[in-house]
């Protein structure tokens, strides 16, 4: 698959405390940071998406259950857990979209920040390739969000985890009827 001018890469969340070690930890999770950094010199566009939680955000529990409106604490606005993966290339100059900042609403597309769509069309996208983590919650929401701003959507399954093989093949056939496509990073020219 050719990448054009007018295609960008959005990276979700690759965050320490999604990662190996972190308070919310995706299995496997730092093994997309080869992947993303091996493809992002294809793009001229590449931005960031991160969870930037205020502490007393209304999805975190003492007693979570892993579901929505309940995860332990995780990506508190300027603590290690927030910051991206030392390994992760991160331009300075990266668009980074920030979600999840108000204490009483859950936000999981990286969309919830409305100055992405918003840089996104200024930089005239209209192809969006997605990654990060986790794919069965932020990395689909942000997926089906593009789908509805106007974008074409293809998700790089390799360069993805998710929390668990049953949400990662249900969240695959929700992206699929949503008109996403799904590739690996090796069919990127």
């Amino acid at each position: 698959m050719r990448i054009n001018d007018d295609d960008a890469l959005l990276v979700v969340d690759v965050q320490n405390d999604f990662c190996p070690g972190g308070s919310l930890a995706v299995p496997n999770g730092n093994a997309v940071v080869p992947v993303i950094n091996g493809m992002q010199g294809k793009f001229n566009v590449v931005a960031f998406s991160r969870d930037w939680h205020p502490v007393d955000h209304c999805s975190f529990s003492d007693a979570p259950t892993f579901e929505d409106m309940s995860w332990p604490s995780h990506c508190i606005q300027h603590s290690p857990g927030a910051a991206f993966r030392t390994d992760l290339h991160v331009p300075l100059d990266a668009y980074v979209a920030s979600k999840g900042t108000d204490p009483n609403e859950e936000a999981y597309s990286a969309f919830a920040d409305p100055g992405l769509n918003d840089y996104l069309k200024k930089k005239q996208v209209k192809r969006l390739f997605v990654c990060g983590l986790a794919l069965d919650f932020c990395v689909k929401a942000t997926a089906l969000s593009a789908v509805e701003a106007g974008f074409d959507v293809v998700l790089i399954q390799d360069a993805c985890r998710g929390i668990s093989e049953e949400g990662v093949q249900e969240a695959l056939q929700t992206l699929r009827t949503a008109g996403v496509k799904i590739i690996q990073s090796g069919a990127l020219e």
